[in-house]
């Protein structure tokens, strides 16, 4: 023992940083010197030697990517120039704006998240990660002073849209010039490096650190302990453990067989390659419906998010009649907390299969989604790109992956409040963001990567609800009225939870009203005391080239199809054909 802490003590003279967590012996160089505590857990063989060297791989500037990383850039090569996984924070600065101090804040943030000055590139077939010791930040500013609305609106959408070039950087940082105290703020980053939950961390140390650089105002930031290559070295290792080989037999279980693809009624045929193209529908559930909604899966022992997912399937199920669907849904992807203050791209899609088949009551599909939740929680680690390509599914380029729409969940106070800036415009202002006083400036993001997505916030209000949608399949009139069944489907469910689901209401009031009224009014005033080929013969007569009947590309006229029904009548006739025949 004595010769493993004469050790320990040299590695601390070169300042190799040591520390225990969870009875385990940890290391990073180089960094502070080895602490008196640490040493007397030592003595008292209260920790193990773990992990001590990192292996090579992990030891450079370069590094691989995580399985979450590689399908993403799998996507980015299919289409480098696509917008789809740009991810960006959006505001309006109504206040004095300290432009230097603010460019010292991002470029602090930058030394602090080494995932933020990282470059891809790939090299023997293989990508990799590269993360430079010094990446200036540069804000690009805009002068608008002149510009109206729309044309601020556009300007804004055209550089969030300027797809990245991963060999350069990941990140930019665009900022539009109203007045001395009106400005607009587009922080713009490509999704292989961040997550939503990243940028809750990024924005909350931006505040920080804005107020310290412009203030001169002290601000203390916990230490980054682990680095997103700890994560990628963690999930590599974890994979090739009996515990990844559990996952993998979960996952293959879940999926054996044929798998089914969702074939939502679109208004336009598929693409053969997937375009990307998006757009988004807003709505809003009451906080009133969001509440018997929760007692309904209070009921089944399930939580709101369980029930909102099983409402989704269920008015999937209704629009294409597939008893077997399968919705993606996220995880942060951060089941280890040592992860939880580091800045990456941690997030899985896990993808939850429901069986509709004998038309169960709406209880009995919360009680079965309520455990497929919690299996894949169980079972979250396994990351979904590895799935795919294990189970081979990269069928063709638009038919990718395990399902073709995504449901996701969040609290208000799971998100950095200043992020929902850059999602409703019902947002209140925040009056005292590190010494600035922000408002709402929405444009549409993240639209486009599957056929459709249901994104719902829980505020303290409502429930903020966004139909995300690919514009090559739908129009918008479509989208909206899907809006309105989901919305009459929660309805119905939160009166009769016990019905079973094909016998749910789906369609609105409006729709109602088309369909059995102005769409069913069939009735027309004809001469009653005369028979329909009377009737008929009259119109062949009033009007012979008037379009009788079409099929497809095919029509014909009155008079051609008088002529051809004699004809079929008279063959019919030589036949033996006599009336009730």
């Amino acid at each position: 023992m004595n010769n493993l802490v004469d050790f320990l003590k040299d590695l601390s003279q070169q300042n190799v940083e040591l520390w225990v967590e969870d009875d385990k012996l940890r290391y990073r160089a180089p960094k502070e010197a080895l602490t008196s505590a640490l040493l007397n857990q030592i003595k008292q063989h209260k920790t193990e030697i773990i992990d001590l060297l990192r292996e090579d791989i992990y030891s450079s500037k370069s590094y691989p990517l995580s399985y979450g990383q590689q399908g993403l850039w799998f996507l980015y090569k299919l289409a480098p120039h696509s917008a789809a996984y740009n991810i960006a924070f959006t505001v309006r600065i109504c206040s004095h704006l300290n432009i230097s101090a603010l460019q010292r804040a991002l470029q602090i943030l930058v030394a602090r998240h080494p995932t933020l000055r990282t470059r891809f590139g790939q090299g023997d077939g293989e990508p990799f990660q590269e993360v430079d010791e010094f990446q200036e930040i540069c804000i690009e500013t805009i002068d608008a002073s002149s510009w109206n609305e729309n044309k601020l609106t556009k300007e804004a959408i055209t550089a969030y849209k300027r797809p990245f070039d991963l060999k350069r950087g990941v990140m930019r940082v665009n900022l539009f010039t109203r007045s001395p105290r009106d400005y607009i703020l587009l922080l713009t980053i490509h999704h292989i490096a961040v997550d939503g939950f990243s940028f809750g961390i990024i924005l909350d140390e931006l505040r920080l650190l804005y107020e310290a650089e412009n203030t001169g105002k002290k601000v203390s930031l916990r230490p980054v302990k682990y680095f997103y290559k700890d994560f990628v070295q963690w999930q590599d290792k974890m994979l090739k453990s009996s515990v990844g080989k559990e996952l993998w037999e979960y996952w293959r279980e879940q999926f054996a067989g044929d798998l089914p693809v969702l074939n939502i009624p679109t208004d336009r045929p598929r693409s053969p390659v997937q375009n990307y193209q998006g757009a988004c529908y807003e709505f809003e559930l009451t906080k009133e419906l969001a509440e018997s909604l929760r007692n309904v899966g209070k009921a089944q022992g399930a939580t709101l998010y369980m029930t909102l997912l099983a409402a989704f399937q269920v008015l999937l199920y209704r629009y294409t009649g597939q008893e077997d669907i399968v919705v993606g849904s996220p995880t942060e992807g951060r089941s280890k907390s040592e992860f939880s203050g580091t800045v990456g791209f941690f997030v899985n899609m896990l993808a939850m299969r429901v069986n509709f088949a004998g038309n169960p009551s709406f209880n009995q599909v919360i009680l079965q989604v309520r455990k497929t939740v919690l299996a894949a929680l169980t079972h979250q680690d396994y990351p979904s790109p590895l799935l795919i390509e294990r189970l081979q599914l990269n069928r063709n380029s638009s038919l990718l992956g395990l399902f073709r729409a995504s449901f996701n969940m969040l609290q208000f106070q799971e998100m950095a409040p200043e992020y929902e800036l850059s999602m409703s415009t019902k947002t209140k202002t925040r009056e005292d963001w590190g010494g600035l006083t922000l408002e709402p400036f929405v444009i549409p993001q993240q639209e486009g990567q599957n056929d459709l997505v249901l994104d719902i916030v829980e505020t303290t209000e409502s429930l903020f609800s966004v139909f995300r949608y690919s514009t090559d399949l739908f129009d918008e009139i479509t989208i909206a009225r899907m809006a309105d069944n989901f919305q009459t489907l929660l309805e119905g469910i939160v009166i009769n939870p016990k019905q079973d689901i094909a016998s749910l209401p789906l369609l609105s009031k409006f729709e109602q009203r088309c369909l059995l009224g102005e769409w069913n009014n069939n009735l027309v005033d004809y001469p009653r005391d005369r028979c329909i080929h009377e009737l008929f013969a009259d119109r062949v007569k009033e009007t012979p080239n008037a379009i009788a009947v079409s099929f497809k590309d095919q029509q014909l006229n009155y008079q051609e199809l008088n002529f051809r029904a004699n004809k079929l009548a008279r063959y019919l006739q030589r036949l033996g054909v006599k009336p009730e025949v």
